[in-house]
């Protein structure tokens, strides 16, 4: 079953390690979260590691599912990076449904600079549980 403890890497505001995601926007098709990364999260000197920009546009996708009451998990993720993603720079990360069958659900996002440029954009697979789905 899946079950939040408030530690999660990216949103739990317990893990005094994690991103601290808050502040998190929902415009009825569009889930959305700004942060600003920092020194610590660096890859390449100036440059957002790609793990980090995974887990935002992963997180993002899944909170857009939970947000409408799915309690779904990734089960496939696809990230293609346009350009580097510079340190000390707002970032929007931003998702949309694209498919809802039976417990599948597919998703994409795309993690934007304040100017709107496209850094990097995600598909994602993500799927209910076995043993939470309840087929209507």
């Amino acid at each position: 079953m899946l079950k939040d403890d408030n530690w999660c890497f990216a949103c739990g505001q317990s893990n005094p390690r994690g991103l601290q995601l808050k502040d998190f926007q929902f415009d009825g098709t569009h889930y959305s979260v700004t942060w600003q990364p920092s020194r610590y999260y660096q890859g390449w000197v100036e440059i957002v590691h790609g793990g980090i920009i995974a887990t935002l546009l992963d997180e993002v996708m899944t909170r857009l599912l939970s947000e409408q009451g799915i309690n779904a998990a990734t089960a496939q993720l696809c990230v293609r990076y346009h350009q580097a993603a510079p340190l000390d720079r707002r970032l929007t990360a931003r998702a949309w449904l694209t498919v809802s069958k039976g417990r599948l659900f597919e998703t994409e996002a795309q993690l934007l600079l304040p100017d709107g440029t496209c850094v990097a954009s995600a598909q994602a697979k993500s799927l209910i549980p076995r043993d939470e789905y309840r087929d209507a």
